[in-house]
C-alpha cells in the first residue's frame, strides 16, 4: 500500500498542470497518446473494487511474478480489447483536468478498499488468477510505476519513480538481491527499470555485466 499510494500521489501531482496540447502526445506504448494512457492505467486499477465485491478464493496460487506469464491475457484478442478500454475510459472525461480528477478519485477508492482488507485476503483476477490482495497490489505498482516513467517520457519531465516503488520493483524483476545488482552496475532505479522493461536499449558492456551477473528480467508482456 504504501508503495502504490506514494507512486499514485506522485502521478496525480506531475498529470495535473499538462496543458491540453501536452495530452495529445505520442508515448512508447503504440498506440496509446499519452490521455489514453493515463486512461489504461485508470482501467487497470479500476479491477480491484470488482474483485473485492467478489468472492474469495479458497487460497492463491499464483504470485506476483507468475502473473505476467506469457498466455491468453498478452494475445492479439486481449491486447486489442486492453487497447479499446483504455480509449473508451480516456474519451470520458471532458479534458486533461477532469481526467487526472478522476485518476485520483479511481486510485484513491482502491487504496481505501484495500487497506479495510485482511493480510491474508486471496482475490480472483479478471484472467481467473487466484492471488493473494498484496501480491495483486505488486502488480498494479508495476503498472503506474513504469507507465509513469512512459508517460514522464511522453511529456519530457523527469522521472518521478519514488523510492518505495523502486526498490519494490527491483525485487521482483530481480529477487531480494536485487538491489545491490543494480547498485553494482551503477544504474539508478528509473534507469534500472527503464532498461529491464525494454524502454531503454544496453550497451555491449551492461549486456556483458547482466549475463555475468546471471541476470534474467522477467517478462512483463
Amino acid at each position: 500500500m504504501e508503495a502504490f499510494n506514494a507512486e499514485a500521489e506522485q502521478l496525480s501531482a506531475a498529470m495535473r498542470f499538462l496543458g491540453e496540447d501536452e495530452w495529445s502526445r505520442p508515448t512508447a506504448c503504440d498506440p496509446w497518446n499519452v490521455r489514453e494512457l493515463l486512461g489504461h492505467m485508470m482501467v487497470a486499477i479500476d479491477w480491484l473494487p470488482g474483485m473485492l465485491d467478489g468472492d474469495a478464493p479458497p487460497q492463491a496460487t499464483v504470485s506476483a511474478a507468475d502473473y505476467y506469464r506469457g498466455d491468453a491475457r498478452f494475445s492479439p484478442e486481449t491486447n486489442n480489447r486492453r487497447i479499446e478500454l483504455a480509449r473508451e475510459r480516456a474519451a470520458q472525461a471532458p479534458g486533461g483536468k477532469d481526467l487526472v480528477q478522476e485518476f485520483d478519485e479511481v486510485w484513491r477508492t482502491a487504496a481505501r478498499l484495500c487497506e479495510k482488507e485482511p493480510d491474508d485476503r486471496v482475490v480472483r483476477t479478471r484472467h481467473g488468477d487466484p492471488m493473494l490482495l498484496t501480491d495483486f497490489l505488486v502488480t498494479r505498482v508495476v503498472e503506474v510505476a513504469v507507465h509513469g516513467l512512459d508517460l514522464a517520457a511522453a511529456i519530457e519531465r523527469r522521472p518521478w519513480l519514488t523510492e518505495s516503488a523502486g526498490r519494490m520493483l527491483t525485487r521482483l524483476l530481480l529477487g531480494p538481491r536485487g538491489l545491490e545488482e543494480v547498485r553494482r552496475l551503477g544504474w539508478d532505479q528509473a534507469t534500472f527499470l527503464r532498461k529491464a522493461t525494454g524502454r531503454e536499449p544496453m550497451t555491449d558492456e551492461e549486456t556483458a555485466e547482466v549475463e555475468r551477473a546471471g541476470i534474467r528480467w522477467l517478462a512483463l508482456g
